[in-house]
């Protein structure tokens, strides 16, 4: 690898953005491509796939043959409430190789008894996300039903393009979530991308049922980037 092509990869993952080191196999030229680049032909197709899948390997296109190194940042849960379906989908979480951390500023819920090996923060989302800002790696989860807890990081994930973001919650309260998200400046198409009531539509019961929904939920988010047209049930 040359040198350009190592600060430019070092960069794009200091700035958790995604990228590919794309190769010509016959003659071993090499370039970056970063997400959302266009570069046309056959390709296109081949790299957002990559993008989407995480996976490196060789294609065919344009006639000639390609090896696509591909470099994303880890995907990051960021779930505002230290609540009984966190602490369910904390260990799903791990096992499918996601980050997650909790951020409650009820002193009461977020404790290391009850999260035990979690990222936990016990403060207010607008202190913890200004030094740790969302971006489109993360998905965001709203579990409180707290308002003053959670709308602040539901709009934050809107402007930030987090891939995933859901609020839990019944089509009534979403209503009243939508007229105060409308008030700090969302967008209507920003509001419909919020999974609410969050999770597949399994008929989940319990905290853990809920757990298994939203993460189902979030890895079809995940591995649907760039799709038009497709995304989870909300």
């Amino acid at each position: 690898m040359d040198l350009k092509s190592l600060r430019e990869l070092n960069a794009a993952r200091a700035a958790r953005r995604a990228a590919i080191l794309l190769t010509k196999i016959s003659d071993g030229s090499a370039r970056v491509i970063r997400e959302g680049d266009e570069v046309g032909g056959e390709l296109d197709a081949a790299i957002a796939k990559a993008f989407r899948s995480g996976a490196s390997g060789s294609v065919e296109a344009d006639g000639k043959s390609w090896f696509l190194n591909v470099h994303l940042p880890p995907p990051r849960i960021v779930v505002i409430g230290a609540v009984h379906i966190s602490q369910a989908l904390a260990p799903m979480a791990r096992i499918a190789g996601y980050d997650l951390e909790v951020i409650d500023p009820r002193t009461a819920f977020a404790t290391s008894e009850r999260f035990e090996g979690v990222s936990l923060h016990a403060d207010w989302p607008e202190t913890v996300l200004k030094e740790r800002p969302l971006d489109a790696y993360c998905a965001l989860v709203a579990v409180t039903h707290d308002p003053k807890i959670d709308d602040f990081p539901l709009k934050a994930a809107l402007d930030a393009g987090c891939f995933y973001v859901g609020a839990l919650g019944s089509r009534k309260t979403h209503a009243k979530r939508v007229e105060r998200l409308t008030a700090l400046g969302a967008s209507e198409a920003q509001i419909a991308r919020i999974a609410a009531p969050i999770g597949l539509d399994i008929g989940a019961a319990s905290p853990a049922e809920i757990a298994v929904a939203v993460m189902a939920q979030i890895i079809g988010a995940f591995r649907s980037r760039g799709l038009a047209g497709r995304g989870g049930d909300a």
